[in-house]
C-alpha cells in the first residue's frame, strides 16, 4: 500500500506578517500568521511549516511569542525554522509548541548541530532545510553529482538564499542524512514564487540520493504541479504557499483533485 502524501502550507514570516516573494525577493504581505494557520488547520492541512525568513540574516532569535500563538490554534504537526543556532534555541521553539525544528544556515555553519539535535530530541524532530540555486560558475566536477554533462551544479544557499556556499546540494543532502536529519525540506530558489511548477530535476536527483523523506518546495501554482512532482519523483510531501494564501485553492479542493488523479493523501 503506498504511503499517503502530505500537503503542507508554508508561512514565510517577516516582522510578524506572512509574506510571499519570487525567487526569495520582492516580498508582498499575505496576511496574519495566526489567522492563516487556523484556516489551514481547519481546512485539513497535514502539517504546517513556519519559517522566520529574516531571523538568520538579521542575526536575531525567532519570534517565540508568534510561534506559541500559532501552535495554540492548530492541531496538526508544526515545523518551525529561522534563526535556530543552538540546542537551547531548538528546545525553546519545541517548548513553545513546535513539533519539529528546521535548520538551514546553522546546519551548514555547524553540521554537528544536526547530530546533537537528533540525539536529544529524536530524528523525527529534525528537519534540515536545503535552499538550492543552479550555479553556472566554475565547480569541481569531481565532487559534484550534478553531472559532468551539465554546465551548472545545484548550489546550497544560506541566509535566506542571499549567500552561496559552493556546496553541492546532492552531496550535502547525503551528508545531513548521515548526520541525523529526519527529513529534508528542499526548496528550489529558481522556482520559488514563479507558480511554474516544482523543480523536477532537482527534486528527483535529491530523492534518488537519500532514504529519508523529502518535502518539495518552490514553484507550486496549481494542483497539476503537485500531481507532476508526486508522479515524477519520490517526494513524500509538497509545500505550497501562494496558492493557499491568496485563496486560489483550498486544501480540501486540492486533496479532492489529487484523489481524482489517483494520488492518496491524508484526508
Amino acid at each position: 500500500m503506498p504511503l499517503s502524501k502530505r500537503i503542507i502550507p508554508c508561512l514565510d514570516v517577516d516582522n510578524g506578517r506572512v509574506v510571499k516573494g519570487v525567487k526569495f525577493r520582492g516580498v508582498k504581505d499575505a496576511g496574519d500568521p495566526v489567522e492563516l494557520a487556523k484556516k489551514y488547520s481547519d481546512q485539513g492541512a497535514d502539517e504546517l511549516v513556519f519559517l522566520d525568513i529574516t531571523a538568520s540574516k538579521q542575526d536575531r532569535e525567532i519570534m517565540k511569542s508568534m510561534v506559541k500563538k500559532v501552535a495554540s490554534v492548530i492541531d496538526i504537526p508544526f515545523t518551525v525554522g529561522g534563526g535556530i543556532k543552538t540546542l537551547a534555541d531548538a528546545r525553546e521553539i519545541l517548548l513553545n509548541g513546535a513539533d519539529k525544528v528546521s535548520i538551514n544556515t546553522a546546519s551548514v555553519k555547524n553540521p554537528e548541530l544536526v547530530t546533537e539535535l537528533m540525539k536529544i530530541f529524536g530524528r523525527q524532530c529534525v528537519v534540515v532545510a536545503i535552499d538550492v540555486k543552479r550555479n553556472y560558475g566554475i565547480h569541481d566536477k569531481h565532487n559534484a553529482t550534478s553531472g559532468p554533462d551539465k554546465d551548472y551544479y545545484f548550489e546550497v544557499m544560506i541566509y535566506g538564499g542571499s549567500k552561496g556556499t559552493g556546496i553541492d546540494a546532492i552531496q550535502w543532502a547525503k551528508k545531513v542524512e548521515e548526520l541525523g536529519a529526519g527529513e529534508i525540506l528542499l526548496t528550489s530558489i529558481d522556482a520559488d514564487g514563479t507558480k511554474n511548477g516544482y523543480d523536477i530535476e532537482l527534486t528527483n536527483t535529491i530523492c534518488n540520493n537519500v532514504r529519508i523523506p523529502v518535502i518539495a518546495s518552490g514553484g507550486c501554482g496549481s494542483t497539476e504541479h503537485m500531481v507532476e512532482v508526486f508522479n515524477k519523483t519520490d517526494v513524500d510531501a509538497v509545500l505550497a504557499a501562494s496558492i493557499f494564501h491568496y485563496d486560489k485553492l483550498t486544501l480540501e479542493k486540492v486533496k479532492i483533485n489529487l484523489a481524482r488523479k489517483g494520488i492518496q493523501t491524508r484526508l
